[in-house]
């Protein structure tokens, strides 16, 4: 099955910019609670594991905040990955 290299790129053009937020706000939050717990303070940083987990105040989408943000980072990655292996076998073909 050929992969349509223009819709592949353009798929992953408009995600990107998309899926940044969610990916960096996960992983700011993530982190920045890790350090709230080591320092022994978790339970004042409570509201960082909220946010973490994707409850926006009123917009709660704890349920399918994880699964968005995980088909995201996968399909980026795939998407990523397809158009690397292309552009590194087109500048192997072309240096031989």
């Amino acid at each position: 099955m050929a992969i349509n290299k223009a819709r592949l790129r353009n798929l992953h053009y408009i995600l990107a910019p998309i899926m940044f937020l969610p990916i960096f706000l996960t992983a700011i939050t993530g982190s920045l609670f890790q350090v709230a717990v080591i320092t022994g303070r978790s339970s004042d940083f409570l509201w960082l594991l909220e946010l973490h987990r994707g409850k926006f105040g009123i917009i709660n989408l704890e349920l399918i905040y994880p699964l968005l943000n995980a088909f995201g980072v996968l399909f980026l990655a795939t998407t990523g990955i397809i158009m690397w292996l292309q552009i590194n076998r087109r500048v192997k073909n072309t240096k031989h």
